[in-house]
């Protein structure tokens, strides 16, 4: 932490910006996301250009961006408390701190600032008046609508005394939480000192994490191909806490595609802190997941649940009690006095003991949010602040409309360490955030929803409609376009009116679902005008017709190097790590790596001898070749694996269809084999009981039909008897549709091979992912059938990983003898 003489004496300093120090200190009252509009949030995100455009247009005496900071002693540490005044006009008849704001919203509605947003300027203008010894400053909030351009502004002229009590008063109330995280740092970083690698290193784990380490020191990028087994979890998490210990970080974020992992990577924390670690972690988790009051009203369940004070006790008086919330469940001290009706049944339980404390799963954020009736979800956002490390999804990094604002707004930069877990699946996850869509006849249904009660909003409505009724007109299968900006314009007034609509709710819609119904499309508007505002040659723009006969317009993230990379940047260094991170260069390509960043393959700790491949070179998945002949042949195989050892299998197809097709072939085998089946859209429960199968115990032969790239595809783990084989259909090739062929194309205009970046890469991660179910411990033994002729291609074996060196090329004639010699060799040890 930075040290400063102050009178002579070193002090450690707490930085906050004057942002974060009024939104977290001067928020009150309810926890409304119909009023107000989070789009006004977004705009924050947005508004750098409107920002250029006005401090341009205010003349020689305007400075922009003047960086501002006050120097509080706090007695053992020093507060600076820093920021940037968006400008600062000085003219003969005094000195104006200008703020400027963008918003969403009509501006004809505000009848005064934020209170936020002009506490923020009044802090700017408390710090300039004392620089410059000025009696008296003018305040200006500048208030500019993104769409139209619009400017309002309120002035206020205040003393310097009144501001420097104001501000005094404003400071003594963050004192608290400044001494906390000073108090808590020197805890943190006694425990680091004396922490150590839980485990005797495995071969290659301590290179691994000395690679680490010199990736986050260094300021770096670091991919990891790490095979099933190489420990990447833990091999990442000490050297990044190791890292922390050092000044080389702050805060970690680990960041997952799945629920699993996220599981995985709290068990490392905790495994850690058993041993003496005192490190404090959140886990954050989907709102919709979160929402106290769905969880207590099922019936009220809802995707995207709305903040309504008048239906929810939890928003409603949520910002009046929230920190109290947070800084009790941060430090087991209460801090200001909590109310009756927030005390759940029996009261508050007892402070758990141990490592437990410092974590924060689903189930403590609900038990204290109950009893303070607050937001859990909101309280588990504001709780990130304060944490050593944020175990969360990837959208709330990346993702534009759920990333952490508080973190990572425009401009804002920490030093953050970025560890991705499973990152084969950032790519894709990376081109839905990054891209946006609209359907015409959303358009339609909002039009009839309107029809007769705005016409405002029906005009622009049908202009909107208009457009896309033309592209719809032209499209035979799929449209590029090119210049989509007369529907631009129509859709920022579609989103004036619908902005209107749902701020004053003035108009009668028949129920609640409608109103939902009206924000949710708001939200898709605003979705695909603020991606429009980012587009670049990483996109290309469509119109398609979908197989509902619906027409959508698209903004596609093809390449998602420069966004992801963006979000990067806003950390000081990233470890990208998957057991299928092949080939490494094209997913260096693709999640922003550059000629200075780093790439390690991790040494696999498995023996060659516990696991055989068996490549089946007469049979293919092909469109051409999916006969019943051909689903025959696929089900003697299964019938020849099982036979050779009896025991649990998995067969992975390309498709629902093609798996219920061997299935019903291999059934008529009447092999006397217990066979089940993954369904679409399974339930929590259901993926369980699927799951629970797979017992060690298991009489009998099983067999479990699973989707390739579906939820048994990667993340389970079926270890020693639960799992001694995997069958995988085909080589995964995403099914042909237009934004494959959009994506084919892009590259090959490129000059790289499109096939591949389309079709052949994603597809053979599905098939690693697969094959990797089966030897998950050094006790796993197993066997692999990768049954499609194109495995034996050199373009596809040279994607497979070293591990898979020594497979053999088998037929139906010869692999019954070829698994029993296996497993032969398995019993005698050889």
């Amino acid at each position: 932490m930075e040290e400063i003489c102050i009178s002579d004496e070193k002090k450690e300093v707490i930085r906050i910006s004057v942002r974060g120090l009024v939104e977290f200190i001067l928020r009150s009252g309810d926890l409304d996301s119909r009023r107000g509009m989070i789009a006004d949030q977004e705009a924050m995100q947005m508004g750098s250009r409107i920002h250029r455009r006005i401090q341009g247009q205010m003349g020689a005496n305007y400075r922009s961006e003047v960086p501002l900071k006050r120097l509080v002693d706090c007695g053992d540490f020093v507060l600076s408390i820093e920021g940037r005044a968006d400008g600062i006009l000085e003219e003969a008849d005094g000195v104006t701190v200008d703020e400027i704001k963008g918003v969403y919203r009509e501006l004809e509605l505000m009848e005064e600032p934020v209170p936020v947003h002009l506490a923020q300027a009044k802090c700017y203008a408390c710090i300039y008046a004392k620089e410059k010894s000025l009696q008296r400053i003018h305040v200006q909030m500048t208030y500019a609508n993104l769409d139209t351009e619009k400017v309002r502004r309120f002035h206020r002229e205040y003393t310097q005394e009144e501001l420097e009590t104001w501000f005094d008063a404003l400071v003594g109330e963050y004192r608290k939480w400044a001494g906390f995280q000073k108090q808590w740092a020197g805890i943190r970083g006694s425990s680091i000192r004396e922490c150590t690698f839980p485990y005797a290193y495995r071969e290659g784990q301590k290179e691994l994490a000395a690679s680490v380490y010199q990736t986050i020191r260094r300021e770096k990028k670091l991919f990891i191909q790490a095979p099933t087994g190489a420990g990447k979890t833990i091999s990442t998490v000490f050297p990044a806490i190791r890292a922390v210990g050092q000044g080389y970080g702050e805060k970690i974020f680990y960041l997952t595609a799945k629920t699993i992992t996220r599981t995985v990577a709290q068990e490392a924390f905790d495994l850690l802190k058993e041993r003496g670690l005192r490190y404090k972690v959140v886990i954050l988790t989907a709102k919709e997941k979160l929402c106290a009051l769905t969880i207590e009203q099922p019936s009220k369940a809802s995707r995207s649940p709305e903040c309504d004070p008048e239906k929810c006790p939890y928003a409603r008086g949520h910002f009046d009690r929230v920190n109290d919330a947070v800084y009790e469940l941060l430090t087991g001290t209460i801090s200001g006095k909590i109310p009756q009706e927030g005390l759940v049944s029996g009261g508050y339980p007892p402070r758990p003991e141990g490592a437990v404390w410092d974590t924060y799963t689903r189930e403590r954020i609900l038990q204290q949010a109950k009893r303070w009736q607050v937001c859990p979800f909101e309280m588990s956002l504001d709780l990130s602040l304060w944490v050593d490390a944020v175990i969360c999804d990837y959208n709330y990094v990346f993702d534009p409309r759920a990333k952490l604002k508080r973190f990572f707004a425009d401009g804002a930069k920490g030093e953050y360490i970025f560890l991705i877990d499973e990152a084969h699946n950032l790519v894709e996850r990376g081109r839905e955030m990054f891209s946006a869509s609209l359907y015409k006849e959303d358009f339609l249904e909002i039009k009839r929803l309107l029809k007769g009660k705005d016409k405002k909003a029906e005009r622009a409505l049908e202009k909107a409609n208009r457009c896309l009724l033309e592209w719809k007109r032209e499209c035979e299968s799929y449209l590029l376009l090119k210049d989509i900006g007369v529907f631009v314009i129509a859709l920022m007034n579609v989103s004036a009116a619908l902005e209107r609509l749902l701020e004053e709710r003035e108009i009668a819609l028949p129920d609640g679902e409608d109103w939902e119904q009206l924000r949710d499309f708001y939200y898709q508007i605003r979705t695909f005008l603020n991606t429009y505002e980012t587009l670049d040659e990483c996109y290309e723009i469509y119109g398609e017709i979908c197989e509902s006969g619906s027409f959508r317009i698209r903004l596609f993230c093809i390449d998602t190097s420069h966004n992801i990379g963006s979000c990067l940047e806003k950390g000081r260094a990233s470890v990208l790590f998957s057991a299928t991170l092949l080939p490494v260069r094209y997913y260096m390509e693709l999640l922003a790596g550059t000629g200075e960043d780093y790439a390690v393959y991790a040494r696999s700790v498995f023996s060659p001898e516990q696991r055989r491949i068996f490549l089946g070179s007469d049979v293919s998945a092909r469109y051409t070749r999916r006969t019943e002949e051909e689903f025959r042949r696929y089900a003697s195989y299964i019938e020849k694996m099982v036979r050779a050892k009896r025991g649990n299998y998995l067969v992975f197809a390309p498709s629902y269809k093609m798996l219920d097709m061997i299935r019903e072939a291999f059934e008529e085998l009447e092999s006397g084999v217990a066979v089940i089946a993954q369904e679409s859209y399974m339930t929590e429960t259901q993926r369980e009981e699927f799951l629970a199968k797979f017992s060690k115990d298991h009489e009998e032969a099983l067999v479990g039909f699973c989707v390739m790239g579906g939820i048994f595809g990667e993340g389970i783990d079926l270890k020693r008897e639960r799992l001694i084989g995997a069958l995988i259909v085909g080589t995964g090739l995403p099914q042909v549709c237009h934004e494959r062929e959009i994506l084919k194309n892009y590259y090959d205009k490129k000059e790289h091979n499109g096939f591949d970046y389309a079709y052949r890469f994603p597809g053979m991660n599905k098939v690693m992912q697969a094959a990797g179910r089966v030897i998950r411990t050094e006790e796993d033994q197993g066997v692999i059938l990768l049954l499609d002729d194109r495995f034996t291609q050199s373009g596809y074996r040279s994607l497979f990983p070293r591990e898979w060196s020594g497979n053999e090329i088998c037929n139906l004639q010869n692999i019954e003898k070829k698994l029993e010699k296996f497993w032969m060799d398995i019993e005698k040890g050889v």
